[in-house]
């Protein structure tokens, strides 16, 4: 057999194996599949029950295993990038589905919650051709099981000594209890029927929700109430490690999360270094905002000034539209051009607005059926803050989420590297914070007040990795971590409350966004130190999103390969 011949064969395994990762990876999670944008997943209701964990928790394994046994001297540059990448991803979902810490974590937080996904997943589908009115409404067939699923899921957990705690139970009764509040015309999940404008679609959606789904999530409601909340966790036992197999559960999401081999230890300090690090310029920024050189004046003046406030929704859409739009104008000067779709700003459903962040961000489905999406809170615009809204635009939108997310898609990369979120946190989400600072070099918020928007949130991911690791890794009740925040950002009790409720459900993502964005920050200034006059902030850029969301560790690898190719040339 020749060299070319290997090398044929080892590309098209490695293929293979993508492909085998791709299929099991969205089987087992279909609705974080709809949030990427795929549709063909559509049709799936999905199962929480322990035989789909472990099926696909041996399914990874078995894709782990034979990934490493690739010879890595058959493969090219680009295949060996690809290998990298999918020996991350998948091991990181073999550890995800083998401790299963949502399982033995109820609660009704987007993205990480079984229940909540359905919340937030089924909007989002369309429904207006054949095919995709058949996918949609055969998953509400399948949606009253998927319930039923989650709570014997739950029991199944809580018998092993696998408790939930009563903060998550009570979450998820609300959720639910909330949604059937409502009444059928303002059924969420009736969203995608009703863009249809096809009444035998409605009609049938309708019948289904009415008859099998409202009575399974009213099944799921009761059973948390009578059999899990009365034995869940308290808030001075909230952290993972309280329960079996918890450490270890930790320790698997931080590596996954990070994709760095940092301690729980370790980035607890670092976090709290940022904090001090910021100090100075907590003084200069707030000096010009509001004439104010002390944190503990500035932070409350940030709580409690009724001028740094919305008065109506229109103005947080507007202040996210001025922001977006700004970005666009100077997208070209710092990034290299890239044919994507438009982001539109969408107001997230007032019902979820107890359960979800400020804003997150959804990418254009991959048949143009939908565009990307800044989808951001526009409720109780009185107890929502002016500062917060451009830096919010700028990490979901343009340059944040939106042109990194959207440029992913047209990629020549395989698909299980196109389409990648939660799967690839410390990259997504530390670019997203890294635009942040970077939408301030480039001078794109109106003032200083917005400024201090930028800060408070950097402040916030900072004590991400204090508190996370607090709670998790060093058994900190709720209220300590509630004290710390509020002792060290400038938010306020209610955000507070809202951020360490999400640590709590969804152990080590949180740390993704402040590691992700220093290694962005100490790649670029080894680049430019290196590089001098021959540094390109546009092809820095380029690089860092010109191979999608990779880990950090192969971030570091492209890097350095282009900072040597440009030594080269000069």
């Amino acid at each position: 057999m020749t060299d070319t011949t290997q090398a044929d064969d080892a590309s098209e395994q490695l293929a293979r194996l993508g492909e085998r990762y791709f299929q099991t990876q969205h089987r087992y999670d279909p609705y974080n599949a709809t949030l990427l944008g795929l549709t063909e997943f559509d049709h799936l209701p999905g199962s929480a029950d322990a035989e789909a964990s472990e099926r696909a928790a041996s399914e990874f394994a078995a894709i782990e295993k034979e990934v490493a046994a690739l010879d890595g001297a058959e493969l090219s540059d680009k295949d060996s990038v690809d290998r990298n990448v999918l020996a991350s991803l998948v091991h990181g979902a073999q550890q995800d589905a083998e401790h299963s810490l949502w399982a033995a974590n109820a609660s009704a937080k987007s993205y990480v919650s079984r229940q909540a996904l359905v919340f937030q997943a089924v909007p989002a589908m369309t429904a207006n051709t054949a095919d995709s009115a058949e996918r949609y409404l055969e998953r509400l067939a399948g949606i009253g099981a998927q319930f039923d699923s989650v709570g014997e899921r739950y029991a199944l957990e809580a018998s092993h000594g696998r408790v939930p705690t009563t903060l998550g139970v009570r979450h998820s009764i609300q959720q639910l209890e909330g949604y059937l509040a409502l009444g059928l015309e303002a059924d969420v999940l009736l969203a995608p029927a009703r863009a249809s404008r096809d009444a035998a679609t409605l009609e049938t959606a309708t019948a289904v929700v009415e008859s099998t789904i409202r009575p399974a999530m009213a099944g799921l409601a009761q059973r948390l109430r009578a059999e899990l909340l009365p034995i869940g966790r308290p808030d001075d036992q909230v952290g993972i490690n309280q329960i079996p197999g918890g450490e270890q559960g930790y320790l698997a999401a931080v590596a996954r999360h990070t994709t760095s081999e940092l301690t729980p230890a370790e980035i607890h300090q670092i976090g709290l270094d940022v904090l001090d690090e910021m100090k100075t310029e907590w003084t200069e920024i707030g000096l010009g905002a509001l004439g104010e050189r002390d944190f503990a004046v500035i932070a409350e003046r940030m709580r409690s000034d009724p001028a740094l406030r919305f008065e109506t929704s229109e103005q947080i859409i507007g202040v996210a539209e001025s922001a977006l739009a700004r970005a666009n104008s100077v997208r070209d000067r710092y990034y290299p051009a890239y044919d994507i779709p438009d982001c539109v700003i969408e107001v997230i459903n007032p019902v979820e607005a107890k359960n979800t962040a400020m804003a997150y961000y959804r990418p254009p489905a991959a048949d143009g059926s939908r565009p990307g999406a800044h989808c951001l809170l526009a409720t109780d615009p009185g107890d929502r803050y002016r500062y917060e809204y451009e830096a919010l635009a700028f990490h979901e939108s343009v340059p944040g989420h939106h042109l990194q997310l959207a440029t992913a898609q047209t990629l020549d990369i395989p698909r299980y590297r196109r389409y990648l979120d939660v799967e690839a946190c410390s990259f997504n989400e530390g670019w997203g914070l890294y635009s942040e600072q970077f939408a301030d070099e480039a001078g794109l918020y109106s003032d200083d007040v917005a400024r201090l928007g930028m800060l408070s949130f950097r402040a916030l991911r900072a004590c991400r990795l204090v508190v996370d690791t607090g709670l998790h890794y060093y058994g900190w009740s709720r209220q300590r971590a509630i004290q710390f925040m509020w002792d060290h950002t400038a938010t306020t009790t209610t955000h507070i409350t809202n951020e360490v409720d999400r640590y709590i459900a969804w152990p080590g993502q949180a740390l993704a966004y402040m590691i992700g964005r220093r290694e962005i920050l100490r790649l670029r200034q080894d680049a430019h130190d290196a590089l001098g006059d021959a540094f390109s902030i546009a092809d820095f850029h380029g690089v860092v999103l010109g191979s999608g969301a990779v880990p950090l560790t192969v971030l570091a690898d492209n890097v350095t390969r282009w900072q040597t190719s440009v030594s080269t040339r000069s």
